[in-house]
């Protein structure tokens, strides 16, 4: 899929070539050797040929060089739409396509720690959230089972975004905003810190057993072994940053503190102020992601390396893939046991395992669930004031924004800290809650404000994002959430499957809520 066949004719006599790629999307990467074009044998009728297997989803340049002295003959830069692949294109499409995210199952009207099927219904609730929740489910549901085997919802090889990288954050984002309004209602209905810290307790244990157990082991291959088991994942994520986020805000919030906004000249930092030391706590995590990063000694590569490793930088540094990140994580938890085909693979042509969920990242995900903490602040202090609310996920938007700019200098590769999904970068928490602030800002709006839409079909997959991403995961393999194609060439195929795999737990999910079925943890 998305392959040409690049046929190169030498009619040049005695003179073989050597033909050489660079993907326009591998940074500082050296030229890779694609084939050798044998000599004309002295006639224009019979050239010398080589075939050779290109992508056709990025642009790439072409480079021919003699074979004596290596001297450079000729470059084509760029040839549109292409980019040099030697690996098997399903194989390709399995490695870049890993996993993307999974829902918050943060839910201000669980009261029992232990999952269970709901039947009564729920208190009154905000609609956004639930609908802002679903909407990322759902992009993630239909990028994990393929997005029409297109390359834009494809995990961007290293630095920079596409479409499914924006999911993960979005759900960390909204946990942590669900985070405030649960701990506010559960406190404001008399349950007691000891009795809601260990339902805090109970539901991290949980989620990093779900993700251990159920999700990360593929029992399609046989039974669970945990000789090579990955112990980091996306639940694993989830669970410890609830953990650390859930039991911060415990400490320092009290019933009824949320009780609305007094207009004063302090009300517009009154969702700030009082919680000075979550703010000392988060920074001081943040000072600790700086130094391991840009300090921490790795053998064999430079100091504060944030790149890919393999023909990245030159093949300078081919075993430093994540530099830190990556070497804190194989010196921890050991190489067999975290993410073996990280998206780097295919462009940068790694060897060495990385865990996009891996130890160091997770400070960062704090620092993700942190600001979504402060949007359910917002929307607690200054209840039903509207414009209020709205007009401060703006300037929470516009500073996160300017953060961004500053760090990555508006430049894909070239800033202080590029955004990189696979890092956690700090540049891309900044842009992630950037926009998930904004994004918010405009469900509320439309759902919460004004009315004009009822968060439908995304509303209901939000109201059971646990089940849904636990299902879809379990299920992907199997009738009618995957069948046989005529041609597994076609893009067109691809998206009709994968829409309608997606489509289906919709579908599911609208049918229990209708029936008040609910999976909470």
């Amino acid at each position: 899929m998305d392959q040409a066949l690049l046929l190169v004719r030498n009619e040049l006599p005695a003179q073989g070539l050597r033909l050489a790629a660079l993907s326009g999307s591998c940074h500082q990467c050296l030229y890779q050797f694609l084939a050798f074009v044998p000599p004309s044998n002295g006639s224009l009728r019979n050239p010398g040929t080589a075939a050779v297997m290109v992508d056709t989803q990025h642009p790439l340049t072409l480079l021919l060089n003699s074979s004596v002295g290596d001297r450079e003959l000729c470059k084509i830069d760029p040839v549109r739409n292409w980019v040099y692949k030697k690996l098997n294109s399903r194989e390709t499409d399995r490695l870049i396509n890993s996993e993307l995210g999974s829902p918050n199952t943060t839910d201000s009207v669980s009261s029992d720690p232990t999952p269970r099927l709901w039947s009564a219904a729920s208190r009154q609730r905000l609609r956004s959230l639930d609908t802002f929740r679903g909407l990322s489910l759902i992009i993630m549901v239909f990028v994990n089972y393929g997005g029409g085997k297109y390359w834009f919802f494809k995990h961007e090889s290293w630095n920079g975004l596409t479409v499914a990288d924006l999911v993960f954050p979005w759900f960390v984002f909204i946990m942590g905003t669900s985070i405030s309004l649960s701990l506010s209602s559960m406190l404001r209905w008399g349950s007691s810190k000891r009795k809601v810290l260990g339902k805090i307790l109970w539901r991290s244990f949980l989620l990093i057993l779900l993700g251990i157990i159920v999700v990360n082991p593929n029992y399609c291959l046989g039974p669970l072994s945990w000789d090579n088991l990955r112990i980091p994942g996306v639940l694993q994520r989830l669970g410890f940053t609830y953990l650390v986020v859930a039991t911060l805000e415990l400490l320092f919030t009290r019933a009824g503190a949320e009780s609305g906004a007094l207009e004063t000249p302090c009300s517009a930092l009154q969702d700030i102020l009082p919680y000075w030391p979550q703010w000392i706590f988060i920074l001081m995590l943040e000072v600790i992601w700086l130094c391991l990063t840009f300090l921490l000694p790795v053998p064999g590569c430079p100091r504060g390396y944030l790149g890919p490793g393999g023909i990245g930088d030159f093949g300078n540094y081919p075993n430093c893939t994540g530099g830190a990140a990556g070497y804190i994580d194989r010196l921890l938890l050991g190489e067999k046991h975290i993410y073996q085909h990280p998206s780097s693979s295919v462009i940068y042509q790694t060897t060495m395992p990385y865990d996009p969920e891996g130890i160091l990242g997770t400070i960062n995900t704090i620092f993700m669930a942190f600001l979504g903490l402060q949007a359910g602040k917002i929307i607690l202090f200054y209840r039903d004031q509207h414009k209020q609310i709205m007009s401060r996920f703006v300037i929470w938007s516009i500073v996160m924004g300017i953060i961004s700019a500053i760090l990555t200098k508006c430049s894909k590769e070239e800033g202080f800290i590029p955004i990189n999904k696979n890092l956690w970068s700090i540049s891309y928490v900044t842009t992630m809650s950037c926009f998930a602030f904004i994004l918010l800002l405009l469900i509320y709006y439309l759902v919460d404000v004004k009315r004009l839409w009822s968060g439908a079909p995304f509303f209901y997959p939000g109201m059971n994002s646990i089940l849904v991403y636990i299902g879809h995961e379990v299920f992907e393999n199997y009738f009618p959430f995957k069948w046989k194609m005529q041609d597994s060439q076609s893009h067109a195929e691809h998206l009709t499957q994968n829409l309608t795999a997606t489509t289906l737990w919709v579908i599911i999910s609208y049918l229990l809520y209708r029936r008040r079925i609910f999976w909470k943890i």
